[in-house]
């Protein structure tokens, strides 16, 4: 049996925590800013945790995590 292999786009965008949650960075940060209020932009540098409903696909393509 072969080795799995890692989606990398996908290693670079999910980190886990010491839980086994998916931690993830927010979308809607990187331009078109100046239309966007300071604390929404506040509150996107933050991570978070993935949704479980995406969770069974992202444990899928990231077997080594």
């Amino acid at each position: 049996m072969p080795k799995m292999k890692t989606n990398r786009a996908a290693a670079k965008r999910f980190k886990v925590t010491g839980t086994g949650k998916l931690k993830r960075s927010k979308a809607y940060k990187s331009h078109i800013l100046t239309k966007k209020s300071p604390k929404r932009k506040r509150n996107l540098r933050k991570a978070t945790i993935t949704d479980k409903t995406n969770v069974k696909n992202m444990k899928k393509i990231l077997p080594y995590l």
